[in-house]
């Protein structure tokens, strides 16, 4: 069982804004740097990198969603009180 994750993530305001940024990936944008342009989260200095978390770190749509994602996959957009998440999982443990 996944105890931990390390992820990266962009966070944006609206629902079209994180389907634009996903489609920017799926079409071979490096995540680090779309993350440094349009993310709103602080962790955009680091590429969006989180850094590991466990249960309970994260709210709650975002932490279901890393939690159930695979190594190397990218989500969907996922709406949090903060707004728009595209997330990456990193590497589980």
């Amino acid at each position: 069982m996944v105890s931990q994750v390390h992820a990266v993530h962009i966070l944006v305001k609206t629902e079209e804004e994180a389907k634009k940024v996903l489609e920017q990936l799926k079409t071979g944008a490096n995540f680090g740097e779309l993350a440094m342009k349009v993310s709103l989260c602080p962790s955009k200095r680091k590429g969006g990198d989180l850094g590991w978390f466990g249960r309970g770190m994260m709210v709650k749509p975002f932490e279901n969603t890393a939690f159930t994602m695979e190594k190397g996959e990218t989500s969907n957009p996922v709406k949090t009180e903060f707004g728009w998440h595209i997330i990456r999982v990193l590497e589980t443990r």
